[in-house]
């Protein structure tokens, strides 16, 4: 094993150390728990995204790409969405937006088999995401991003 790739194993052991050492609400992260199991949870928050006439562009299934490597994890996947009309624009003007967009949330399992999902908050969307592009978003479109994050993951766990 050469020396980059040592270094990313030793990385990559690290991540669950450095994942429980802040609370993910400090990280700009929401994390909400489901009355639902995962794929149950997964379509109601794709019927809720649709419904806002959204589009569901994939599923990453990180826990059936380990299971074919071999590997144990828990169920955890990510719904990537978005919404072209308002998204084509700011991209075509800012093109490495590409990179940060669409939309993710992540629904998964942990060790009791409880389920959960996780999404970026609208303030983070706004400094984390669009700041580094080099778009402002104002206050009403943080607020409105917080407010349809916040009720999608309200459908698909209640």
């Amino acid at each position: 094993m050469g020396p980059l790739r040592r270094s990313l194993a030793v990385l990559l052991a690290m991540i669950p150390a450095l994942a429980s050492a802040t609370p993910a609400s400090a990280q700009g992260l929401v994390t909400e728990p489901s009355a639902h199991s995962v794929r149950g949870t997964l379509d109601r928050f794709e019927a809720a995204v649709r419904a806002e006439g959204w589009v569901v562009f994939t599923e990453i299934d990180h826990a059936a790409a380990a299971r074919e490597a071999g590997l144990p994890l828990h169920a955890r996947t990510v719904v990537i969405f978005g919404n072209p009309r308002s998204g084509t624009g700011a991209m075509a003007e800012h093109p490495t937006l590409a990179l940060d967009l669409p939309m993710r949330a992540l629904v998964w399992e942990d060790a009791e088999g409880r389920v959960f999902v996780t999404r970026s908050t609208g303030a983070d969307i706004a400094e984390r995401v669009f700041a580094r592009h080099g778009m402002a978003m104002p206050e009403a479109g943080r607020q409105a991003t917080e407010a349809l994050l916040a009720g999608l993951v309200r459908q698909a766990t209640r």
